[in-house]
């Protein structure tokens, strides 16, 4: 029963947020959005910091989870990165959507919830250097590149052009791509061809989605 009372009080908090934004939300705005009393909230949360930070931990580990089973799919790996951006897009989306003032809880330099953010973005990237390794992304090879330097080989093909960057690499290359999308307004409709282009180049056939 605690635990969905807590829920009413994170869920308070959201709308408290819509209207007000994090500096303005009070204890006394969340009470009343509940229809209960300062003290009843004070039973669930330590004061309206612990309201809020709850409130982006809950909003960032649900995006998290939809990536982790994105990242885990029995899909090709375009497919597989694809859902891990689309985690994150669509969590800027939705606060952003809903109001300016939501779109805070975004804020990696925020005192309340900055390191709640930037965990997840770099558990975004870890998911995503697991998929790009899997597909079998290596990095380029210092003997392969001191050849190329010096004319003596002739690389072509999807496995030499993959062989470009490593799967960290890779993973900051789409996680940059996301955060651009999340400037324009048409972002969740270019999310797709836009990962099937960066993936075609990264990974070749190999890549592809269906």
């Amino acid at each position: 029963m605690g635990g969905d009372r807590l829920t009413e009080v994170l869920d308070a908090t959201y709308d408290c947020l819509t209207r007000y934004g994090v500096r303005r939300t009070t204890v006394d705005d969340i009470a009343g959005a509940m229809g209960v009393s300062r003290s009843a909230v004070y039973q669930y949360v330590r004061g309206k910091d612990d309201a809020v930070r709850r409130l982006a931990e809950r909003l960032h580990t649900r995006a998290l989870e939809r990536a982790r089973r994105a990242a885990s799919a029995d899909a090709p790996p375009a497919a597989r990165v694809r859902g891990v951006l689309e985690a994150k897009l669509g969590l800027v989306l939705e606060l952003a959507g809903d109001s300016p003032h939501t779109a805070e809880l975004l804020d990696e330099k925020a005192r309340l919830f900055g390191d709640i953010c930037h965990g997840f973005t770099a558990d975004l990237r870890t998911l995503l250097i697991g998929v790009f390794a899997g597909a079998g992304l290596r990095g380029a090879d210092p003997a392969e590149e001191e050849a190329d330097d010096a004319g003596a080989a002739d690389h072509a093909g999807a496995a030499d052009h993959a062989g470009a960057v490593d799967p960290a690499e890779a993973a900051d290359i789409c996680i940059a791509l996301v955060l651009g999308l999340e400037s324009v307004s048409d972002g969740e409709q270019l999310l797709r061809p836009a990962v099937d282009a960066l993936l075609a180049g990264l990974l070749g056939d190999a890549g592809a989605a269906p």
